[in-house]
C-alpha cells in the first residue's frame, strides 16, 4: 500500500478491524457466510489484515526535549537498544520508552510466584510526570483503577494473553491506561501513559510549560508493575500516529551504571544513537518540575 494518506486512515480504525475480525468468526461459527469457499475465509481474513496495518513512518529527526521525570530512573524498552522500542510500530510506539525507579534488591529474574503485588509497594508509584515541552492539552484521563503487579510469569502470562486481548478489543484507553497527550507548539504531540488513577493535574485545553507537572506514575493499561511509558508522535491518536525519535539532553548518564534486571545485552543495529540504553540508569540534571 503506497498511499500514506490511505494507510493512515486505515491504522486509526485498528481497534474496530480487530471488532470486526472477531465478530465475523463468531457469526460464521453460527450462521455459515451466504459465501463460496473460499470467499467466506477471505472475508473473514480482510479485517484482521486492515488491522495490521500501520502510519507511514516519520521523517521528522530527533527532538530535543526536557525529560518527562526527575531524579534518578531506569530506562527499559528503550530505543537506544534496538528500534521499534517494544517490538511493534503500533499505536505511534517506534521510538517509546518506558521508566522505573531502581529497586534495590528487586529480583534479577521473574519468578513464579501466584502472588502479586500493591502498586504502592514500587518506588516509582506517584512520582511527578511532567511535561516535555510547552503545548496544548488535548487529552487526559485518570478514571482507571491502579491494579496490581503482573511481574512473576504466571501473572505475565495473563496479561500477555487474556489481558492483551481484551485490552486490544476495548481500545487504545484500556491500553494506555490513563494517560495525557499534549500537543507540542512544533505540531508534535507526546503521550504519557499508565499514570495514576485520580492524578491528572491538567484538563484538555490547558496550555502547559516544559517541566510542568501533569499527573502521577501509575500501573493502569497494560502494566506489569508501575512504571511512566512516553512517546512522541505525530499525529493525536496514537492508532494512526508514527513514532518520532526523542533526546533528552539534560540528563546525566554513565554507561557502566545499569541496572541488571533490565540490561539486555548489546544494542542492536536498530538503536538511536545516543538514547539511553535498557537498564541504564539515568538522572536528570536540573530537576524542572513545578505545580500549578
Amino acid at each position: 500500500m503506497k498511499n500514506p494518506q490511505v494507510k493512515r486512515a486505515i491504522a486509526r480504525w485498528q481497534t474496530w478491524w480487530i471488532r470486526l475480525f472477531v465478530l465475523t468468526v463468531l457469526v460464521s461459527t453460527v450462521v455459515p457466510l451466504p459465501v463460496p469457499r473460499p470467499w467466506d475465509l477471505a472475508l473473514t481474513a480482510v479485517p484482521l489484515v486492515l488491522a495490521f496495518v500501520r502510519a507511514p513512518r516519520s521523517p521528522r529527526p530527533a527532538v530535543d526535549l526536557a525529560p518527562p521525570v526527575h531524579g534518578r530512573w531506569v530506562a527499559l524498552n528503550s530505543p537506544g537498544t534496538a528500534v521499534p522500542s517494544h517490538g511493534v510500530r503500533a499505536y505511534g510506539q517506534t521510538y517509546a520508552v518506558d521508566l522505573l525507579r531502581p529497586s534495590p534488591g528487586a529480583p534479577a529474574t521473574i519468578g513464579w510466584s501466584l502472588r502479586t503485588r500493591p502498586p504502592e509497594s514500587y518506588p516509582c508509584f506517584g512520582a511527578p510526570v511532567l511535561a516535555m515541552a510547552p503545548g496544548t492539552v488535548i487529552r487526559a484521563t485518570d478514571t482507571q483503577r491502579d491494579h496490581r503487579s503482573r511481574d512473576t510469569w504466571p501473572a505475565l502470562l495473563w496479561m500477555m494473553t487474556v489481558e492483551a486481548f481484551a485490552r486490544e478489543l476495548a481500545g487504545v484507553s484500556r491500553i494506555l491506561g490513563n494517560h495525557v497527550i499534549v500537543e507540542h507548539d512544533d505540531g508534535t504531540w507526546a503521550a504519557y501513559a499508565h499514570l495514576r488513577h485520580g492524578s491528572a493535574q491538567v484538563r484538555p485545553g490547558d496550555r502547559v510549560t516544559a517541566g510542568r507537572q501533569l499527573a502521577e506514575v501509575g500501573n493502569t493499561g497494560n502494566t506489569s508493575e508501575p512504571h511512566l511509558h512516553v512517546q512522541l508522535m505525530d499525529d493525536p491518536h496514537p492508532p494512526a500516529a508514527a513514532g518520532i525519535p526523542m533526546r533528552w539532553p539534560a540528563l546525566i548518564t554513565d554507561g557502566d551504571d545499569r541496572d541488571p534486571r533490565w540490561a539486555t545485552g548489546e544494542p542492536k543495529p536498530t538503536a538511536q544513537p545516543g538514547f539511553p540504553q535498557n537498564g541504564q540508569v539515568l538522572e536528570v540534571v536540573q530537576p524542572r518540575a513545578c505545580r500549578h
